[in-house]
């Protein structure tokens, strides 16, 4: 088989149409528009969107109403406030603060605010760190790691 041996699937390639050339052709004087109205005119079919009376689709949808992200990040949040249990030097991060039973859900990524204080350094390794927070942290001796989401 040979490039030119290519052709279409039969009933792939219809010609096209003719209408409006005579009552014998079958599709003759209104050309299958019918007899008056909207649709017998040229520039036919109104506004886009246009459904005749019925509420048109786009109203039906809710993008008025605010709408859901899909793709949005969940973050568990923890305040500094609540790391009083922990002692000094001790690292804290996803797996020990979801053993202390601080966070609900280890599958999300953490993220650290600043609400509290902090009075021993902590060696924090998480995934996301308010400036307020690193700032205490730091002022108290401990260190801030950040670790990819």
């Amino acid at each position: 088989m040979k490039l030119h041996d290519l052709k279409p699937r039969h009933g792939a390639k219809k010609p096209r149409k003719r209408v409006g050339r005579g009552i014998s052709a079958g599709q003759g004087k209104t050309a299958g528009r019918g007899t008056k109205g909207e649709g017998a005119r040229s520039g036919s079919g109104g506004k886009l969107y246009r459904q005749g009376g019925n509420l048109p689709f786009f109203r039906h949808l809710p993008f008025k109403r605010g709408f859901t992200n899909n793709f949005r990040k969940e973050w568990s949040e923890i305040n500094l406030e609540r790391l009083e249990g922990f002692a000094a030097q001790a690292e804290v991060s996803p797996e020990t603060l979801s053993a202390a039973g601080l966070i609900d859900n280890g599958g999300h990524p953490v993220v650290l605010l600043g609400r509290g204080e902090v009075k021993v350094p902590l060696q924090i390794r998480l995934h996301r760190i308010s400036r307020t927070a690193r700032a205490k942290v730091e002022a108290a001796g401990g260190k801030v790691e950040l670790i990819k989401v």
